[in-house]
């Protein structure tokens, strides 16, 4: 099985950026569906973007355009670069990843396997 760290988390004013990392050990994080998910404060943990070899990329809305997921498979790294952040993208970001997921259940905390522990990101306005 993969286990997973982000880093990069931090504070930082609205309509600013940051790059959120998440190292992979264990297993070659190429080989799975990584995402990212996201929690704020008295909310249900919610998907942002998701990216594999057979699905290419997937946002959600409330981040298409701003946000950036990638991988370096050389590092058996994942990122998500995020810009123009908003007070709203305040949240803890957790990194995901699965074998497969099930085409349009990408959203589903429960058809991913594998979670990070998280790293807080808060845009001040």
């Amino acid at each position: 099985q993969v286990q997973l760290v982000e880093s990069g988390g931090g504070l930082v004013q609205a309509g600013g950026s940051l790059r959120l990392s998440c190292a992979a050990s264990g297993r070659t994080l190429s080989s799975y569906v990584s995402g990212w998910f996201r929690q704020a404060p008295g909310k249900e943990r919610e998907f942002v973007a998701a990216i594999g070899w057979s699905i290419g990329t997937y946002y959600a809305d409330s981040v298409k355009g701003r946000f950036t997921i990638s991988r370096d498979n050389a590092k058996n790294t994942g990122s998500l670069q995020m810009n123009s952040l908003k007070p709203e993208d305040t949240a803890v970001y957790y990194c995901a990843a699965a074998a497969t997921v099930p085409s349009g259940s990408y959203y589903k905390r429960g058809s991913w396997d594998y979670w990070g522990q998280g790293t807080q990101v808060t845009v001040s306005s």
